[in-house]
């Protein structure tokens, strides 16, 4: 079974920046499109990011376009988010999530096809 570990969370000020990292265990998860969701206390999990197998489909939320890239090492097994010009309204528990569609290369922005999820790693944005 395939087993995901978040990673990278942490404090940062308004307009930093960080790097979390999902690994994988299971090397069929370098097939399958990861995505990143979060949710803040009170609030929907909502879509962040996602990408396909090939990476070249990765849809963004709204709310963080042009700020965050997602990204891929198959070799690794790992996805990263890179989170720049961080506001506080990015303060929330993010999860990485795997869909079991191997070679799919248009990831959903949708919770539904995601069968396995990390912990989730806390990133707190202070003002």
């Amino acid at each position: 079974q395939v087993q995901l570990v978040e990673s990278g969370g942490g404090l940062v000020q308004a307009g930093g920046s960080l790097r979390l990292s999902c690994a994988a265990s299971g090397r069929i998860a370098s097939t399958f499109p990861i995505g990143w969701f979060r949710q803040a206390p009170g609030k929907e999990r909502e879509f962040v990011a996602a990408i396909g197998y090939s990476g070249r489909s990765t849809p963004y939320a709204d709310s963080v376009k042009g700020r965050f890239t997602i990204s891929r090492d198959k070799a690794e097994n790992t996805v990263y988010l890179q989170m720049n010009r961080l506001k506080p309204e990015d303060t929330a528990v993010y999860y990485c999530a795997a869909d079991p569609h191997p070679y799919r290369v248009v990831p959903s922005p949708s919770p539904t096809p995601y069968d396995y999820w990390g912990q989730g790693t806390q990133v707190t944005v202070s003002s």
